[in-house]
């Protein structure tokens, strides 16, 4: 199965989600998605779950040999996360990639008042946090955002994908309390492989999608 584009592959994962909330697995939900191409999936998500949609911005950390290899990630402030065998391969230490680091964090930042102004994330706490992305490969946003979303007091942490490489899935099942994920490949090299339609999704596709959700909440 492959998808014809996110919002597609958004409907197909919310009516698994749905079999979930149905039984009593889902209760107080917040879905948040990781931007920009998780935007577009988690809005349908969000909509057959009657629940109010948010973004948590991510950055990736790459190198300017191989900028296409992601070799860290970043959410809010926290330190960043590292593929310490990238690292390691590419004879890096943490400390030499500080600027990148520092304008990785900059664009971070610009990006979240983009998307939402001066209006804070919404509370985890007490509360089923969803968390939907467009498709993984290595898992190094997923691992990140959700490690900062655990610490924050959510009572049931789901990550929901249309399509992850089955091997990084293993990897995150001790991250979150559910991971919901609807196509597995053993390998995956690159999530478009599984979209007949892969555009990027732009700041002003994610900031009027957000903006509709508050305008009728």
């Amino acid at each position: 199965m492959s998808f014809r584009d996110r919002t597609h592959a958004g409907r197909e994962l919310a009516l698994r989600l749905v079999e979930r909330a149905g039984s009593g697995h889902l209760i107080d939900v917040l879905v948040l998605a990781l931007p920009p191409g998780g935007v577009p999936v988690a809005a349908e998500v969000a909509g057959a779950l009657h629940a109010p949609l948010d973004v948590l911005v991510a950055g990736e950390i790459s190198t300017p040999v191989r900028p296409e290899t992601a070799i860290g990630a970043l959410v809010a402030d926290d330190p960043p996360l590292y593929d310490r065998r990238s690292l390691a391969m590419m004879h890096l230490s943490e400390d030499r990639l500080g600027d990148v680091v520092v304008g990785e964090r900059n664009e971070l930042h610009r990006r979240e008042y983009l998307y939402r102004g001066r209006r804070p994330l919404p509370s985890v706490n007490g509360r089923t946090v969803v968390l939907v992305d467009d498709g993984l490969t290595t898992g190094l946003t997923a691992t990140a955002a959700l490690r900062f979303l655990r610490r924050h007091g959510p009572t049931r942490l789901v990550l929901a994908i249309p399509v992850g490489n089955a091997r990084t899935l293993s990897s995150l099942r001790d991250e979150c309390d559910a991971l919901v994920c609807l196509q597995q490949p053993p390998s995956l090299h690159a999530v478009g492989e599984w979209y007949e339609d892969f555009a990027p999704v732009s700041d002003t596709q994610v900031a009027d999608t957000l903006h509709a959700f508050h305008a009728t909440a």
